[in-house]
């Protein structure tokens, strides 16, 4: 039960640091990698921004090898929470909303539908500056109103 919830709480705080190294490092000091996926008339399969999987794939990887170091720990777990929100990030971010591959072209749920909008809103901006919606999976009310 104790490694489920590492797993699940390392999930939900994965958001969190999604949104502040979204807002902060991405909207920051490494926009060079960013700024691409901001602009609409950039049309390749690989963008720059995609470094940003790697980077956040390197502690998961990390965390599963000291994670099976001397039998199996909770290292491993919080790996395993960091993994599964990266899976989920590139379903919800790449393959719903922007459309990479075609999969789940006609949604009718409300929650995914609200995250599009948030993202789109996201987007309205092509620069660095005065960016909002900055999360993936927690996104303000108000675009499920909509």
């Amino acid at each position: 039960m104790i490694f489920f919830l590492t797993t699940l709480i390392t999930f939900v705080c994965m958001e969190c640091v999604t949104w502040l190294t979204h807002k902060f490092v991405m909207h920051g000091f490494m926009w060079y990698f960013h700024e691409d996926h901001h602009q609409p008339q950039y049309k390749s399969w690989f963008e720059r921004n995609d470094v940003f999987f790697v980077i956040f794939a390197i502690p998961s990887i990390v965390l599963f090898y000291v994670g099976l170091q001397g039998g199996l720990n909770y290292f491993f777990f919080i790996g395993l929470g960091i993994l599964l929100y990266g899976m989920a990030y590139f379903l919800v971010h790449d393959v719903l909303i922007h459309r990479r591959f075609k999969w789940f072209n006609k949604t009718t749920n409300k929650y995914l539908i609200g995250l599009r909008k948030a993202h789109k809103v996201h987007h309205k901006h092509l620069g660095k500056e005065e960016g909002e919606c900055f999360g993936m999976l927690f996104v303000p009310f108000k675009y499920f109103r909509m």
